[in-house]
């Protein structure tokens, strides 16, 4: 089955694509590389720039060629790709991750999230999907298989229910900042905030990079985390 998206706009077809995304796919499986490279070389606005074998080379590849979306598999040589996509995040916070995996544990999840990924798609999703999940991702979007949507919320229900952090010495957002924050955690994308709070697109993204970088975080999925456990929106809202 699909990734589930969070709601938000449509990526771009193929045909309305005006520039090619660029990407960096890493897998320790030559066969597998080899195989991703020839079906979305089809796709006419995706472009693989480099791959990569292990984490530590998904790292330097990412430096080396600057794509817009990493393809990252979880379990490497060397540095895993959570500890890959850390890294990659910390360094290039504006690349999207795909974590591509054969991996359905929760905690592999959670730990993706965490770093920093943008998404979570399991490798036997058809490599058409593959192909629109990164679409998704270069729009913004975050998504993980269905039937681990419910444990994504499961954990999102927990955090929420946590006592908060003393907020006290932390980074002060300010007003435009929370309200854009508490919208991006109920799954708004950028154009929709944009609406919504009658601000430009362009100022929108300003303010998640803002928010990220004062709360010390890599992606929206954390940023929602972050709202959920300081009750600025509702669980289910």
């Amino acid at each position: 089955m699909s990734p589930q998206p969070l709601r938000g706009q449509q990526a771009s077809s193929p045909g309305e694509a005006t520039d090619r995304i660029r990407i960096v796919i890493a897998d320790d499986h030559d066969l597998y590389r080899r195989g991703m490279q020839a079906v979305i070389g089809l796709e006419p606005d995706l472009d693989i720039v480099a791959e990569a074998g292990s984490g530590a080379e998904a790292v330097a590849k990412v430096f080396e060629h600057e794509p817009d979306v990493v393809l990252l598999d979880v379990r490497m040589p060397g540095n895993s790709g959570i500890e890959a996509c850390t890294a990659i995040k910390e360094k290039s916070p504006g690349t999207k991750i795909l974590i591509l995996t054969a991996s359905d544990d929760e905690a592999d999840l959670f730990a993706a999230i965490k770093a920093g990924a943008s998404g979570y798609l399991l490798k036997d999703l058809p490599t058409e999907e593959i192909a629109q999940s990164v679409r998704l991702a270069h729009a913004g979007q975050s998504m993980v298989p269905p039937h681990m949507a419910s444990q994504l919320i499961a954990e999102f229900s927990r955090l929420s229910n946590e006592p908060p952090k003393e907020a006290t010495s932390g980074p002060r957002l300010t007003e435009r900042e929370l309200e854009v924050l508490a919208l991006v955690a109920k799954g708004k994308a950028n154009k929709e905030i944009a609406s919504q709070l009658f601000i430009s697109e362009n100022t929108v993204k300003n303010h998640v990079r803002n928010i990220l970088e004062k709360l010390q975080l890599h992606s929206r999925v954390e940023a929602a985390l972050y709202a959920l456990r300081r009750n600025l929106i509702e669980p289910d809202a």
